[in-house]
């Protein structure tokens, strides 16, 4: 029986075999496509568009002038939880602060078992990035959400890796809620979390973890009563 595929869905296909075959990461150069009709034996119409499909869903990232790369966002879509549809509230951090109390412990825990040293220096230079940041009083959620992923990627778990992004997202809206005022905290936390993983000390990360996220909990739910203008 004949493909019924769309040609550019199937050119797609073939983009994220070559992907695989190749072991491709995050920010790797993809052939031109000149290369792509080629290899896919299509038009290149039909490579733009499966290229551009591939980009929508953030596989792809294509820069002007200098080639289409593999994205570092791995395929996560910008709000897989469709949480920008919600009011920021109070009760939303809260909501978002119990899910990760549920999972970034755990993953603290796995990470110090299975962390490589590669990752263990990653990891305490982004706690170093975050911290120096916060005591130069300058912006540090997007680099704060980095370490929380980096924990992810110290598991090993290709899932936990993928996973984690999507817990993080919650960052801005918790700094906003608390209107930052755990900014210190978060540097002691930080540190203790990040010193059990390269110790490989899994009871002292979890725990280490539990206190980050209650101590940004707590605030959360002391301030539900109160205005955010306040």
């Amino acid at each position: 029986m004949a493909n019924r595929k769309p040609l550019a869905q199937r050119a797609a296909e073939g983009i994220l075999d070559y992907i695989r075959t190749n072991d491709m990461k995050p920010g790797d150069r993809l052939p031109t496509e000149q290369e792509l009709t080629q290899l896919l034996e299509v038009g290149r119409g039909t490579v733009r568009e499966a290229v551009q499909s591939l980009a929508s869903r953030n596989i792809l990232e294509v820069r002007q002038g200098a080639g289409t790369f593999l994205s570092d966002k791995n395929g996560i879509m910008e709000d897989p939880l469709g949480l920008s549809l919600e009011p920021e509230s109070q009760k939303m951090a809260l909501d978002m602060m119990d899910v990760r109390l549920m999972i970034e412990p755990e993953i603290a825990f796995k990470a110090a078992l299975h962390a490589t040293p590669e990752q263990v220096q990653a990891l305490l230079d982004q706690c170093s990035r975050v911290e120096k940041l916060i005591k130069a009083n300058k912006p540090y959620r997007e680099e704060d959400a980095l370490f929380h992923k980096l924990i992810g990627e110290c598991t090993g778990n290709l899932v936990v890796s993928r996973l984690v992004p999507l817990v993080t997202s919650s960052v801005v809206l918790n700094v906003d809620v608390t209107r930052d005022r755990y900014r210190d905290q978060t540097v002691i936390c930080h540190r203790q979390v990040a010193q059990a993983v390269a110790r490989h000390d899994p009871e002292t990360a979890r725990r280490a973890m539990i206190m980050h996220l209650h101590i940004l909990r707590s605030g959360i739910s002391d301030d539900m009563t109160t205005p955010l203008n306040d």
